[in-house]
């Protein structure tokens, strides 16, 4: 089960791999902020696993989840555990791979049983809604909805005649021949009501007992979906009592006791889980873990997955393993990294963001560590205010405010455009200008975010100077000076062909391709006046590319 490292790698990759993402949770009796990272070196073993899966045409017939864990042994040494997500090709143990969460055997028979059962009833569904009657139903009703409509039609034009016919006889008759004429046309229209309603009797005369039976055929559907529906939840109750999780305190847990509430089916069976729970089993520490997709494009599977691509790499799914996040981290170290803080006093502090690292927690709960985060546990008890925010992929100097005050006059200082920034960055190619201005008006389409787009019609305007460095290898290595601070205004203006035209090195959102680590865009310099003090505050960082 545990892999030599040089099966997939060569040792030295191991040395300084850089966090590309976070595995978080929340330690569910202190609180404590928990966390695994996705390195460099943990991807480049991943993409040696893919390599060995594009060998085989075993690994192609489905699309899939794959996971790879680093671990180290009490006596330092360094192996790989890997898992597939589920069942491959209908097993769930298979030799090599990190065999599935103890607790399923327990329920085999239960769940064989219950399987056959859930069969039997979804085939009994399929018998009942394709019966006799209904095809007949839908036939008759068609039948009698055409002949209806041939005579609507019918009857509008002997209406049309009848119109036509009393005005001629309104001009040529009078007195009683008049009205005698004008009976004998209202008759004529009677008529034709009656045949209309006559038909529509005949069609209730017709329809309505088969309306009833199918009544009574859906009554049973319902009545059978209902029942399907609790044996399901049944057998997922007796699975998820049976699914016991370790963590690294020592401690275990069912599915059911940490998520009472309810949980989506495969809780548990997703490879994070698998291997977390193995190297707790196995008193294996932690180093790092990636998840990644491998399967046909666009298969049926990939599709029910949000369009997941083969080869991309994928961070905790949001309803299944993130629940489970906190619990099984439980027993790692609880501090984050630490920060680089380039400047601090009482009122605000500085920090140089590393690329991959949020400024400020996301919505969701795989995305709770940030500059902000680490910064609370790293000062308890102190509130910390974000005043800007960079782009997790983007370097540089991030300003925090340790309190409101200072908080507002800076936020008034960013707002009024009172702040100096210098960003460095590379872009993917070379441009003719050497300096200039790009005056493009940006706006976020909300359905996309955060991707920005040039929009003279709803944008807001956007203004960004910049002066090329120099020019390496068809790369530019070039200094921005945002004057507005739009979302993304930096990437966009460079990509964009009404700007630079050639995208930030690294910057896969606005079409840069090429195989590199991260973006290569820095936030360098920052200067503003300090706002108890008024003294001018420069802040420099040196670029990391």
């Amino acid at each position: 089960m545990l892999y030599p490292v040089t099966d997939f790698i060569d040792c030295y990759e191991l040395v300084n791999s850089t966090p590309t993402y976070w595995y978080v949770g929340t330690n569910p009796h202190t609180g404590d902020l928990l966390q695994l990272p996705r390195t460099h070196a943990v991807e480049a073993i991943a993409r040696s696993l893919m390599a060995q899966l594009a060998s085989d045409e075993m690994y192609d017939r489905e699309g899939k989840m794959y996971g790879v864990l680093l671990v180290e042994s009490s006596n330092g040494e360094r192996s790989v555990l890997k898992a597939f997500s589920g069942l491959l090709n209908g097993e769930a143990t298979i030799s090599g791979w990190v065999p599935p969460i103890p607790g399923r055997e327990r329920v085999a028979a239960a769940e064989t049983e219950t399987l056959a059962d859930l069969a039997a009833m979804k085939q009994k569904l399929i018998e009942l809604d394709r019966s006799a009657e209904r095809e007949r139903y839908k036939l008759l009703a068609a039948e009698f909805t055409d002949k209806l409509d041939l005579l609507a039609i019918e009857h509008r034009q002997r209406k049309e005649l009848r119109q036509q016919e009393r005005e001629k006889l309104t001009a040529t008759l009078q007195d009683r021949s008049l009205e005698i004429a004008l009976q004998q046309l209202e008759q004529n229209s009677r008529q034709d009501k009656r045949e209309r309603r006559k038909l529509k009797q005949e069609r209730d005369r017709v329809l309505q007992p088969l309306q009833a039976m199918l009544d009574r055929t859906d009554a049973k559907i319902r009545e059978l979906k209902q029942q399907r529906k609790i044996r399901s939840r049944q057998l997922q109750t007796q699975m998820h009592e049976a699914y016991r999780l370790m963590n690294f305190l020592g401690t275990s847990a069912s599915l059911q006791e940490l998520m009472p509430t309810g949980m989506p089916t495969g809780t548990g069976d997703c490879c994070a889980p698998k291997l977390l729970h193995y190297a707790a089993t196995q008193q294996l520490q932690p180093i790092s873990m990636a998840e990644f997709w491998w399967g046909r494009e666009g298969d049926g599977e990939i599709l029910s997955n949000q369009g997941k691509r083969r080869g991309e790499f994928y961070g905790a799914c949001v309803e299944r393993c993130q629940p489970l996040m906190g619990f099984m981290l439980s027993g790692l170290s609880s501090q984050p990294d630490n920060l680089s803080i380039i400047y601090e006093d009482k009122y605000l502090i500085a920090i140089d963001k590393p690329a991959g690292l949020l400024s400020v927690p996301g919505r969701y709960l795989d995305r709770q560590d940030s500059v902000n985060t680490r910064l609370k546990q790293l000062f308890p008890g102190e509130e910390i205010f974000t005043i800007h925010r960079l782009d997790r992929d983007t370097s540089g100097i991030l300003l925090l405010a340790r309190d409101r005050h200072t908080y507002k006059h800076l936020a008034r200082q960013f707002h009024d455009r009172h702040v100096n920034k210098i960003y460095e960055a590379i872009l993917g190619g070379n441009i003719d200008l050497d300096s200039g201005s790009i005056d493009l008006p940006l706006w976020g389409d909300p359905h996309h975010r955060p991707y920005q787009i040039v929009d003279f019609d709803r944008g807001k305007l956007s203004q960004t100077k910049f002066y090329v460095l120099e020019k390496i290898d068809n790369c530019t290595r070039i200094q921005f000076q945002p004057i507005s601070g739009r979302t993304h205004q930096i990437r966009v203006h460079a990509a964009d062909p009404r700007g630079l035209g050639v995208a930030i090195l690294g910057d896969r959102l606005y079409g840069c391709q090429a195989d590199v680590k991260r973006l290569h865009l820095h936030s360098r310099s920052l200067s503003f006046l300090h706002p108890e003090s008024l003294v001018q505050i420069s802040l420099q960082t040196n670029c990391p590319f």
